[in-house]
């Protein structure tokens, strides 16, 4: 039969483990917008939550005995995302996520967990960050920091409570792909532009994961949290897997010629057809990252297939933008056992399975590693090929502490730098296992004066969502000069009575109908014919005409 928490736990201590991964997954209301994992809680139910469900939890994982294991808990996945994306009056939203809103159950149960968990000095809390196909817009990413900081302190818990965020829980974005990048363009056109990636600023997990890592500690949480990563169904190996990019002919044939995550749709989750196991658990994978993990077991099902999502014929809805749902037929109810899910995992494993419990070599580490050249806004580098014993499948690159691109080469230009700067770089070597080398010797590159060249910008203004009380906008900021730019400032004068309440990736003042927005410490730097963007949430009465926008750049 099935073990409970202290079974879990004896067998952890018996075996010798150091570390034993568990999810909390019980808030009231749960799973309010898919409705596929719903609770035994019912909305309004936070003291049944907090001493029917946490306290017990706590009681037997605060057992000294356990005190030598580190016990890492997973915080209430498909909570907190939901508030951001379907309490409000968006066309995804449902009664069920606006109640949890209203109640707040969601932010006082997890802030509730947080702080009786995180009290035991041996625990450690990931809280749930959803994923790049559901957070990785501006309109989503900033509000959501907000709103995981409200969590993260309250019902007594504090920043400290928290130990760092996973994304892609129980889904099936891929951790990285490796055929493109959101800043590639076809034929002068922004691939964020084709149908897959709609406007998205993130492409994979692994860049989601690390710039939401910057974006939080910026917002309020430690600057040394970690990220995980389930990558235990996102491999998309077999025979669909692509071998190299897709055609030049657009932009929709680049992106789906080249990415490996081959869903109708990134915001299909049930039971998708083609899935694969991904990289086996390891610590440590990539800068930020604390470890890619298997959060949900391979092999469980995600939700029976006469309901909705889960169901192939069902046609779909505004989170899936009314797309099929790729989903397996013949699926059991969300967690029983799905034999001919697992047997596709198993065939579509990306790397693949082999015996003796996989590769855990890393490559070698990168040497000679040199710059080569240098302008006002970039740093060219190259080093010599690490060895490995599968093979080598890509280097990462780091700019000081933040990973700032990767190559599958052994040559990188590092660009959107500011003028007569230092920087340093490491690079280490991955491959297909997840393993990756220890860091390269470091160099230091400066870029030039930039002198003679002009600066300049231009700024384009783009309304993404109207629901006739408020609306959201993108503001693009791009290079129209000859030199990297190391500031720029965007203004313009409502025509109505807009009024800003948030903005991000900025810093915005607004008096009357009179805005200006500045960058923000880390995106100033923008590279020649390249761009930024920033975003703000504003309400109104009446007309809400565009504004003409005046941009500046030094």
């Amino acid at each position: 039969g099935h073990l409970g928490l202290r079974a879990h736990l004896d067998g952890a201590v018996a075996t010798g483990a150091n570390v034993v991964q568990f999810v909390i997954y019980d808030l009231p209301n749960r799973d309010c917008a898919a409705l596929a994992s719903n609770g035994e809680i019912p909305s309004g139910g936070l003291t049944t939550y907090e001493h029917s469900y946490i306290d017990p939890i706590v009681g037997i994982m605060s057992d000294p005995k356990y005190a030598a294991l580190r016990i890492v808990n997973i915080i209430e996945p498909d909570s907190l995302p939901n508030l951001v994306t379907n309490a409000d009056n968006q066309a995804s939203a449902t009664d069920a996520c606006r109640m949890a809103k209203q109640t707040g159950d969601y932010i006082q149960g997890v802030g509730y967990a947080l702080a009786k968990l995180g009290a035991l000095g041996n625990v450690y809390n990931y809280m749930d960050a959803g994923h790049h196909a559901w957070l990785g817009w501006n309109t989503n990413f900033q509000p959501f920091g907000q709103i995981a900081l409200q969590a993260a302190t309250a019902n007594g818990a504090t920043v400290g409570t928290v130990a760092g965020f996973i994304t892609n829980t129980a889904n099936y974005s891929a951790t990285q792909e490796p055929n493109f990048t959101v800043t590639d363009s076809v034929n002068g056109t922004t691939v964020r532009q084709s149908r897959w990636l709609d406007w998205n600023d993130y492409a994979d997990e692994l860049t989601f994961a690390q710039g939401l890592r910057s974006m939080l500690a910026s917002s309020g949480f430690n600057p040394g949290i970690g990220m995980l990563i389930d990558t235990g169904r996102n491999g998309w190996g077999g025979a669909a897997r692509p071998a190299g990019p897709g055609p030049t002919t657009s932009v929709d044939a680049y992106v789906d010629g080249g990415r490996i995550d081959r869903r109708i749709h990134a915001g299909n989750w049930c039971n998708q057809t083609g899935s694969g196991i991904g990289t086996r658990p390891v610590a440590a994978p990539a800068s930020g990252v604390d470890a890619y993990v298997w959060a949900k077991p391979p092999g469980e099902s995600d939700g029976d297939t006469r309901d909705g999502m889960c169901d192939p014929d069902y046609p779909g809805n505004a989170r899936n933008g009314n797309n099929r749902t790729g989903a397996l037929p013949g699926a059991p109810r969300a967690g029983q056992w799905f034999s001919a899910e697992f047997h596709m995992l198993l065939s579509n494993a990306f790397p693949l399975l082999g015996g003796g419990g996989g590769d855990t070599t890393p490559p070698s580490t990168p040497a000679n590693l040199a710059v080569t050249g240098t302008t006002a806004s970039s740093a060219s580098l190259s080093w010599t090929a690490s060895t490995d014993n599968v093979g080598v499948t890509g280097y990462d690159v780091y700019r000081g502490a933040t990973l700032t691109g990767s190559t599958t080469g052994t040559t990188f230009t590092d660009s959107g730098l500011a003028p007569a700067t230092s920087y340093s770089y490491t690079v280490r070597a991955r491959d297909a296992a997840g393993n990756a080398s220890a860091a390269s010797a470091s160099v230091t590159a400066t870029t030039t004066g930039g002198g003679g060249g002009s600066g300049g910008c231009t700024a384009t203004y783009h309304v993404d969502n109207d629901w006739g009380a408020g609306f959201v906008a993108t503001v693009t900021v791009a290079n129209s000069g000859t030199r990297a730019t190391a500031s720029w400032r965007v203004t313009w004068t409502f025509g109505g009575n807009q009024r800003i309440t948030n903005s991000w990736n900025t810093a915005l003042i607004q008096s009357g109908a009179a805005v200006s927005a500045g960058n923000a410490p880390y995106n100033g730097a923008v590279a020649v014919g390249a761009s930024t963007t920033f975003g703000f949430q504003a309400g109104y009465s009446g007309g809400n005409a565009a504004p003409t926008l005046t941009c500046t750049a030094t």
